[in-house]
């Protein structure tokens, strides 16, 4: 493989990685988002030279939540970290109040209390076990919702009877497996589909229903509004690389 390709290769296969990267509240990649304003690896003139990576990231407002903008961020800087051959890596935020301060602390490696320190609320691992929770809640309502419009005789207090076998094997389950793995909630063709966080089914099946549909609206809401404010600041700013769509670098992979 050349140098060239090789570097080719190692950028595709680092935006790859920071399609694991989920805004919190949006419960969407922040690649899918349009956060990822840049990402260049160092060219190399030779196989054994470190490698080094850096990022720029963006989001739709200059006040953005300052908790949620550095835990994107040091989820970027994390992915990259742990791809094999990648030995330094700079993940910095553009165009945000905080963002001297967050790229301070991300350099340091000071963590988010030690960013913060007095300003910090509460830990990182706080925040992001309450939106799991909320895309949990959001991932079932999509999936029960999906299947009262598709079995119009299924009556609304039935779908506390569903189990994860009687889903359609489509995006939205895989979606609500992939969130319940993460809750430590059980994978199982019996297991309940309408349940919290603790694996309690609720005892008011409308309400239940009803709550988690508010929950998915409100993210879905605000992933549509956080996509315009993007637009309206940036335009038609272009991005480096012009990054390849993953589904288009699975099908080459496919193919090669």
């Amino acid at each position: 493989m050349s140098l060239l390709t090789q570097e080719s290769t190692r950028a595709a296969e680092a935006y790859a990685a920071l399609h694991a990267v989920v805004d919190p509240e949006l419960d969407e990649p922040i690649t899918d988002l349009g956060f990822v304003r840049s990402l260049t690896v160092s060219p190399t003139v030779s196989s054994t030279e470190p490698v080094r990576v850096e990022v720029h990231l963006r989001l739709p407002t200059s006040f953005c939540s300052p908790n949620f903008a550095y835990l994107m961020a040091s989820d970027a800087k994390d992915v990259l970290t742990a791809l094999p051959w990648t030995d330094h890596v700079v993940v910095e935020l553009d165009d945000h109040h905080d963002s001297d301060l967050i790229n301070a602390g991300l350099a340091a490696d000071a963590g988010y209390l030690g960013t913060f320190r007095h300003e910090a609320e509460s830990s990182l691992d706080e925040l992001r076990t309450t939106f799991h929770r909320k895309a949990h809640t959001a991932a079932l309502e999509r999936c029960l919702t999906g299947l009262l419009r598709g079995q119009p005789d299924l009556a609304e207090d039935a779908v506390g009877e569903v189990r994860l076998g009687d889903l359609p094997d489509d995006d939205f389950t895989a979606s609500l497996r992939r969130r319940r793995a993460v809750l430590g909630l059980p994978d199982l063709p019996e297991a309940y589909v309408l349940v919290d966080h603790d694996n309690e089914r609720p005892g008011d099946i409308p309400l239940a229903l009803r709550r988690a549909r508010s929950t998915r609206i409100s993210i879905d809401g605000n992933a549509h509004f956080c996509r315009g404010l993007l637009a309206t600041r940036y335009g038609e700013e272009v991005t480096s690389p012009a990054f390849v769509p993953l589904t288009d670098l699975h099908r080459e992979g496919a193919s090669s």
